[in-house]
C-alpha cells in the first residue's frame, strides 16, 4: 500500500507540472510575470528570503499564546486571497472577456471569471476552515502549487532558476538534517491543516482533522502509517526550472510538432522523478527526508542532459543581467 500512496504524490506532483506547463504561456501573455527582467540573477533572491524567513516567522508565532489559531486563519485567508487571484487569471483564459453594461459611465462590468474565481476560492476557504479533510487539502494545495509554479516559471530565466533550486536545496537540507526547524514547522502545518502539505492517505475514509501533529506519525513504522506527506514546496521549486526551460528555450523544431524547448522541459521533469524516486525509497524507510536536494537536483541534472543532448551548446541557455 507504501506504493500506491507514493504513486499518489507522485500523480499529484506530475499533475501540477502540467497545469504549470499548459497556463505558462497564456500567463506569460497576459503579463503576469512577477518581473519585467527574468534573467535578472538577483530575482530569485527575495524568495529565497521569504522562504528561509516565513518558517521562522511561523513557529514563533505559533509559539505565543493563541498563536495557531489566528496564525491558521490568517493563513488561509492569505491562501485564499491568492487562489482568487490565480483562479480568475486562469479562468479568464476560458471565459467571454470583460464587458461593460450600458450605460458605460456607470462603470458596470460583467466578467463571468470573476464570480468564479471569487465563488471557489471562497468555498476552498470555508472548506479548509470547517472540514479541513485531506482532498480539500490537496486540492487547494493542488491550485495553488500548479499556478505559482506557471507564475515563478515565467518569472525567472534558467540562472535565476538555478540559483533558486540549488540554493532551496541547500537550505532545504539544513533545515532537515542539521537544525530540524523544518521538522517543527510540519508539526504545525500539521497541526494547522494548511495546505502546505500534501497529504496521502492510506485509505480514502482517513480523517485527517483528527491528526494532531507529524510528529506522531513519525513515531509510527513507515509499513504502518496511515498517511505520507509532501511538503508543497517539493511540488513547486522543481517545477519552476521546467516551466522556465518551456518558455525562455528557443521552440526550435527537432522532432515533428515538438520543440527543442518543450523536450529539455520534458527532459527536466524525467529528471526531477527520478529524484522523486530516490526520495521515496527514503522515504519508505521511515526518518523525515528533505525533498529538494533529490528533486531539486534530478530537475536539474536532467536539464543539463537534455539541453546538451538537443542543442549541442555547453552554454545551457544561460544568460544574466543585474
Amino acid at each position: 500500500m507504501r506504493g500506491l500512496r507514493s504513486f499518489g504524490l507522485l500523480a499529484l506532483f506530475i499533475g501540477a507540472q502540467i497545469v504549470a506547463l499548459a497556463l505558462a504561456l497564456p500567463f506569460k501573455t497576459a503579463g503576469l510575470a512577477t518581473t519585467s527582467n527574468p534573467n535578472s540573477a538577483a530575482n530569485p533572491l527575495y524568495l529565497i528570503a521569504v522562504v528561509v524567513a516565513a518558517p521562522l516567522a511561523i513557529l514563533w508565532v505559533a509559539r505565543r499564546s493563541g498563536g495557531i489559531a489566528t496564525l491558521r486563519v490568517v493563513i488561509l485567508l492569505g491562501i485564499a486571497a491568492s487562489l482568487n487571484i490565480t483562479l480568475y487569471a486562469t479562468l479568464s483564459l476560458f471565459t467571454p472577456p470583460a464587458v461593460y453594461l450600458t450605460p458605460p459611465a456607470a462603470n458596470q462590468v460583467l466578467d463571468l471569471a470573476l464570480p468564479i474565481a471569487s465563488s471557489a476560492a471562497v468555498a476552498l476557504f470555508l472548506a479548509l476552515l470547517m472540514n479541513p479533510q485531506w482532498y480539500v487539502v490537496d486540492l487547494a494545495g493542488f491550485i495553488a502549487g500548479g499556478s505559482l509554479i506557471a507564475l515563478l516559471g515565467i518569472s525567472f530565466g534558467i540562472l535565476p532558476a538555478f540559483i533558486l533550486l540549488i540554493a532551496l536545496a541547500v537550505y532545504d537540507a539544513i533545515a532537515v538534517y542539521r537544525t530540524k526547524h523544518m521538522i517543527s514547522l510540519a508539526d504545525v502545518v500539521v497541526e494547522m491543516k494548511l495546505p502546505i502539505l500534501m497529504v496521502m492517505p492510506e485509505a480514502p475514509a482517513y480523517d485527517y482533522t483528527k491528526k494532531t501533529s507529524f510528529r506522531a506519525e513519525r513515531n509510527i513504522p513507515a509499513e504502518e502509517r496511515e498517511a505520507m506527506f509532501m511538503g508543497l514546496g517539493d511540488v513547486v521549486f522543481p517545477g519552476v526550472l521546467i516551466v522556465s526551460a518551456f518558455v525562455s528555450l528557443p521552440a526550435l523544431g527537432v522532432l515533428p510538432g515538438l520543440g527543442g524547448n518543450f523536450l529539455v522541459a520534458m527532459g527536466t521533469l524525467a529528471g526531477a522523478l527520478v529524484g522523486y524516486g530516490f526520495l521515496m525509497r527514503l522515504v519508505n524507510r521511515g526518518n523525515a527526508q528533505a525533498g529538494l536536494p533529490l528533486l531539486n537536483g534530478g530537475a536539474i541534472a536532467g536539464y543539463v542532459v537534455s539541453y546538451l543532448a538537443l542543442f549541442h551548446s555547453y552554454t545551457l541557455g544561460l544568460s544574466w543581467s543585474f
